[in-house]
């Protein structure tokens, strides 16, 4: 009983451990945080990062060393969560009018490329591509899917956005419960106020009761 309990533990630790488990380095981390705050910026990074995670799985494949399913397995989570990234700061940048057109050919051709590389590890068949062929089918999938994003008009891929937004938005209000929606009202209507109250006259230095130039006689 004990070592059912065990087993259990440990495989609850290690469940725990991938849910937590970050998609970047803490070195990445640390270069988006201090250098990649600009959304042109953040993209060439995580363009780059996602190529660091192909080459380290052609890497792994190549060595067939013990433990390299899991490390592959891992690493091509990894990569379609940057990816994913990727299409969500994007989006987000486009919600908010931001200039894009230095980041596009730079992810378009990181991500042709990585696409190129996945597909080929695909097609080689190796010994154990049922270890991780999910993760490599969802990867492939959703570099197509972020691809395609990558090549409509920024235009269009903008206005999408924003519709899709404003769609989710009304979704969210239509599913709130009359209170919430009632405290939403207030909340609005309090923040409407106080910008009011902010908007105030012009200071003068005219005295108390005492009429403009033009108003005097």
């Amino acid at each position: 009983m004990k070592l059912y309990a065990a087993s259990f533990a440990v495989c609850g630790a290690i469940l725990l451990a991938q849910a937590t488990r970050d998609f970047l380095t803490a070195d990445e981390v640390d270069q988006i945080r201090l250098t990649a705050q600009e959304p042109v910026a953040r993209l060439t990074l995580y363009s780059t990062f996602a190529r660091l995670r192909v080459d380290l799985i052609k890497s792994a494949i190549e060595q067939k060393k013990p433990g390299r399913s899991g490390l592959i397995h891992d690493t091509l989570e990894d990569y379609t969560k940057i990816i994913e990234a990727i299409d969500t700061v994007t989006d987000d940048a486009l919600k908010r009018n931001a200039k894009l057109d230095e980041a596009i050919p730079v992810v378009i051709k990181a991500e042709e490329e990585t696409l190129a590389d996945l597909q080929k590890i695909e097609e080689s068949d190796p010994s154990d591509l049922n270890r991780y062929k999910f993760a490599l089918v969802t990867a492939i999938e959703t570099t197509q899917d972020s691809l395609e994003l990558f090549k409509v008009d920024l235009a269009e891929r903008r206005k999408s956005v924003v519709t899709r937004d404003a769609e989710e938005k009304k979704q969210r209000e239509t599913m709130m419960t009359p209170d919430a929606a009632k405290a939403r009202a207030e909340e609005a209507k309090k923040k409407a106020d106080s910008e009011t109250k902010q908007k105030r006259k012009a200071p003068t230095l005219r005295r108390k009761g005492e009429r403009p130039p033009e108003q005097q006689p």
